[in-house]
């Protein structure tokens, strides 16, 4: 979606955490073949990518493990509105004094 919708800066890095999806070389040459460098936490280490991490771990369990979707089209359209409502307008995010 992101892809299809945003354009790509160059230096651009995904951040994933470590799960097969995101090492499949279909979707690391994808990023890749856009201008993106993959990047994932070394084994044993979320911390390397501490906010990454936690919005990929609020966003699995406030949606994807929530959901049984019937198709792809269903998921993405899931998650762009957990995304875009949930996410971004409902949870309370800290934000910093400049």
């Amino acid at each position: 979606m992101a892809l299809r919708t945003r354009k790509v800066r160059t230096g651009l890095i995904h951040h994933s955490d470590r799960g097969v999806q995101y090492a499949a070389h279909d979707y690391v040459d994808i990023l890749r073949d856009h201008g993106i460098r993959p990047s994932m936490s070394r084994p044993g280490v979320p911390t390397d990518n501490a906010s990454c991490e936690r919005f990929i771990g609020t966003l699995k369990r406030g949606e994807i493990y929530l959901k049984d979707y019937d198709d792809f089209d269903d998921a993405e359209r899931s998650i762009d509105r957990f995304i875009d409502v949930v996410y971004n307008h409902k949870r309370l995010h800290s934000v910093s004094a400049d």
